[in-house]
């Protein structure tokens, strides 16, 4: 029987269920609501107030355990978690699931964190099919899905404003979609949530379906002139209406608490279509695959931002690779599964190379991290100087991203150490992972790491301290050498480099910007970082409900305190994120309308003057 067809048999109360023509929806998802309600035997009814009640308490407590920025978002933000009078007196006040739903995903967003996000059991989504970012302040066309928007029925194009949707101002309606999509500083913030005004997936916004047909959409043509159209909604995915009361409250099994793999969410911008390759796919290990120990260190290590969504975000290629000087020569980029866009170009008497790194978590990290070290010894010895790009970069894992840095620090190097949040969690699940690790004949190094972050957090424990003092989390020295071949030799890049960032910069993306900066290795130029300064995890939130949230659990401690106009001076980056040596703001009409042309000139220009300026 299909799925939905299971949900109806089962009296859980989905709604409509909606092709998925796209394929972009997680059937991990699916495969959740599935054994849940199978598990749970849920009927139409609303959650009680006590299920309610009970579901808010085990997301306040899961933060006011495991919650790392809490005493920095107390003191440098007003935010006090642990304050949640006023939460359950709206929880108490909800008439239905949905609003119930509000009030969760509302309480995570208050923390004005880009790790934590509150995740509903659904997959229902609604798109327009083209989408807008925020160019000048204005909120420009930036992609369109033609194969649903052909360009002889809907002849908008790129770099249209759009004016309003439904006679409803657009900024306006930006206003109210910003408590979704919170990303730890204003304008982070404001771009990813100009996505929803287009797209609208239910696994964030609980009122997602609450939407017409077809709406009626006025975009301002560069020359000024109005042009307005008639745009369906597509839909897809299960429509969450409400959860049901439980029958036998505590028979799932599920406690709020629980640790859980993230959902996932649907893709927002429709995927480029791949470029023709032989390669053969690869799969990542099942996670019963995977030792326990590892298992362990990756959940410690995990730098990345939940799914987000802007044009290219993530994306292998630059957003602004059709204007790379016309001398570049591609080196990877050519398969759709290099790990990076990469390449040579000149520029007056100078050889200059280019690496994109999308994130720092690629499907398969030795092939990675040997295809970097392949480049840059290509670049050490046929370049003066290097451009590196990072912007719209997720993050990823802490020890891929400080192996990455050390080839290119030619000399000893500060990484960034963690401020953990030092739990009893934490300290069981690495005594056991100790004793796995010695069992199945693991290296020293991986015991002398588990042992000595072990150590850490007990020594809080017994200081009474809700963090730990700053550790790396991959290694047992926070200081470290540059790469070196079989024979001890080093081999990172001497030449001169810049680090290309901007506010989608993200996580693993914030913590390389900032080990660039503290070590002086060379300007970043662009925009600020996100801001997203901690490792997350995703857990169960709640018995009844069945939404999973993200949680940050420590703090980036970077070498020395930043002072900046808008918070207390601290070492942190959490919403401060890493402000740029030259700033540049790619976020422009004219870098949309000429692909990035101006913003190619102009870190071009940075990089030979970089490279003049050593000499």
């Amino acid at each position: 029987m299909p799925v939905a067809g299971v949900f109806s048999a089962l009296n859980c109360n989905l709604g409509k269920v909606y092709d998925d023509p796209g394929g972009f929806f997680s059937m991990r998802l699916c495969c959740r609501l599935l054994l849940l309600t199978l598990a749970a035997s849920l009927s139409y009814a609303q959650l009680t107030t006590d299920q309610k009640v009970s579901d808010f308490q085990a997301l306040a407590g899961l933060y006011a355990k495991r919650y790392g920025p809490y005493e920095w978002k107390r003191d440098a933000l007003g935010i006090d978690l642990f304050n949640i009078a006023p939460w359950l007196a709206q929880v108490q006040a909800t008439k239905n699931d949905l609003d119930f739903y509000e009030v969760m995903q509302q309480y995570v967003a208050s923390l004005n964190d880009a790790h934590d996000v509150y995740d509903l059991p659904a997959t229902f989504q609604a798109t327009l099919n083209f989408f807008v970012d925020i160019y000048d302040g204005k909120l420009l066309v930036d992609s369109i899905n033609r194969q649903r928007l052909p360009a002889a029925e809907f002849g908008f194009v790129n770099g249209y404003e759009l004016v309003s949707i439904d006679g409803q101002d657009s900024q306006k309606q930006l206003d109210g979609l910003l408590r979704y999509e919170i990303a730890a500083n204003p304008r982070s913030t404001r771009r990813l949530a100009a996505q929803l005004l287009t797209i609208r997936p239910q696994v964030l916004m609980p009122h997602a379906a609450d939407v017409p047909e077809i709406s009626v959409v006025l975009f301002r043509r560069p020359d000024g002139n109005m042009e307005s159209y008639r745009i369906p909604w597509a839909k897809s995915g299960l429509q969450l209406t409400n959860v049901g009361r439980y029958t036998t409250p505590g028979f799932s099994g599920l406690t709020g608490g629980t640790r859980r793999a993230h959902p996932g969410r649907p893709a927002a911008h429709p995927p480029a279509a791949d470029p023709p390759t032989t390669d053969p796919p690869t799969d990542p290990p099942a996670p019963d695959e995977i030792p326990l120990y590892r298992q362990v260190l990756d959940r410690l290590q995990n730098c990345r931002l939940p799914d987000k969504a802007v044009n290219g975000f993530g994306a292998q290629a630059p957003v602004f690779a059709a204007s790379l000087p016309s001398s570049f020569v591609l080196r990877q980029g050519k398969s759709a599964l290099d790990p990076f866009y990469s390449g040579v170009f000149s520029a007056g008497a100078h050889s200059i190379g280019f690496i994109r790194i999308p994130s720092y978590a690629p499907a398969n990290t030795t092939a990675a991290l040997i295809a970097f070290q392949s480049e840059i010894a290509f670049f050490q010895t046929n370049t003066e100087g290097l451009v590196i790009d990072e912007m719209r970069n997720p993050g990823g894992s802490v020890a891929y991203l400080n192996a990455v840095v050390s080839y290119l620090m030619p000399s000893k190097w500060r990484s960034i150490p963690f401020e953990l949040r030092a739990t009893s969690e934490w300290v069981e699940a690495i005594s056991s992972s100790l004793v796995s690790a010695a069992a199945q004949g693991a290296p020293q190094s991986i015991l002398d790491l588990l042992q000595a972050i072990k150590d850490k957090i007990v020594a809080a424990n017994s200081a009474m301290r809700g963090r730990t003092e700053p550790i790396p989390l991959d290694d047992v020295t926070i200081d470290r050498d540059p790469a070196t071949d079989a024979k001890g030799n080093a081999i990172a890049y001497t030449k001169p480099l810049i680090v290309l960032v901007d506010d989608m910069s993200a996580s693993g993306g914030d913590a390389f910007a900032a080990t660039i900066q503290d070590n002086a290795r060379g300007p970043l130029l662009g925009w600020r970082t996100m801001g997203a300064g901690g490792t997350v995890e995703a857990w169960e939130a709640g018995t009844y409900s069945l939404g999973v949230t993200t949680v940050t659990e420590s703090l980036m401690n970077r070498k020395n305190i930043v002072t900046t106009a808008e918070y207390p001076p601290a070492p942190y980056v959490e919403n401060i994120g890493v402000r740029p040596d030259i700033v540049v703001d790619y976020m422009t009409a004219d870098n949309l309308n000429q692909k990035g042309k101006p913003f190619v000139d102009t870190f071009v220009a940075a990089i030979v003057a970089h490279i003049e300026g050593k000499k």
